[in-house]
């Protein structure tokens, strides 16, 4: 099912020229993507297949399909270059995906190296359903903003930024993690109330979360690196005093 929403979604955009159902059929997929894993997590059949299957179909729904998305509704106006620029969802989501299955160590993991394909997906055809088609029409050939959440979200996807994994939506996992379901609950009513508007600033923040807490945690690293440096420094240097004065 999610393939085959992503399979929909690319022949709405590119016959039909309906973007907002293109849109929508891109988050469908997104919600049969959720919806495989917890089915495999409840019945203990996670499996090297079923990975390689989920990452076929995801390049399709979340990389093809918003690249045919965007072709269409802006970068056309490119020519080539356009073509190119549209196309980045697509080629950097496969090398996500073949990042992810070559690094995968299990099936459950506590966070992801890169912004997960269906979440760069959902943010781009979110605001170009709730922002860009919006405008009049002679401003939508000259949003600079297209450039920006195409470029960055894709390259958000082959970077090395850590995105926590929604826990799973147990007794357990819920008293473990209060504040990430209150945020996740949330969001989602905020998503229902505004008829899906607040889709894409949830995602952008989300995003911004990943960068702002690896920006953090490597000035963290690296004062580490230096407090340690200096005490090895200050005990080579006191060792070189007792070995000249022969204490």
């Amino acid at each position: 099912m999610n393939l085959f929403s992503g399979f929909i979604a690319i022949k709405y955009a590119f016959v039909d020229n309906k973007f907002e159902l293109a849109s929508l059929f891109v988050v469908m997929g997104g919600i049969f993507d959720m919806l495989d894993g917890v089915m495999a997590r409840l019945t203990h059949s996670s499996s090297e297949f079923g990975v390689e299957l989920d990452s076929l179909a995801d390049v399709v729904t979340f990389g093809v399909a918003p690249s045919a998305i965007l072709y269409k509704v802006f970068f056309y106006q490119f020519g080539d270059p356009g073509l190119l620029l549209a196309a980045l969802p697509a080629i950097l989501g496969a090398v996500r995906l073949a990042r992810f299955n070559t690094q995968l160590v299990g099936f459950d993991k506590d966070y992801f190296r890169g912004l997960p394909i269906p979440s760069s997906a959902i943010l781009i055809v979110t605001y170009v359903t709730f922002f860009h088609l919006k405008l009049p029409l002679a401003e939508r050939l000259d949003d600079i903003w297209m450039f920006v959440v195409n470029i960055g979200a894709s390259l958000m996807m082959v970077s090395t930024v850590k995105y926590d994994v929604v826990p799973k939506p147990t007794k357990t996992q819920i008293k473990a993690h209060p504040l990430k379901f209150s945020i996740y609950f949330v969001g989602i009513v905020l998503a229902i109330v505004t008829k899906g508007w607040a889709i894409f600033p949830l995602f952008a923040l989300f995003i911004l979360y990943g960068i702002v807490r690896s920006l953090v945690e490597r000035i963290k690293r690296l004062i580490r690196h230096r407090h340690a440096a200096a005490l090895l420094d200050e005990e080579a240097l006191e060792h070189e005093e007792r070995s000249t004065f022969g204490i």
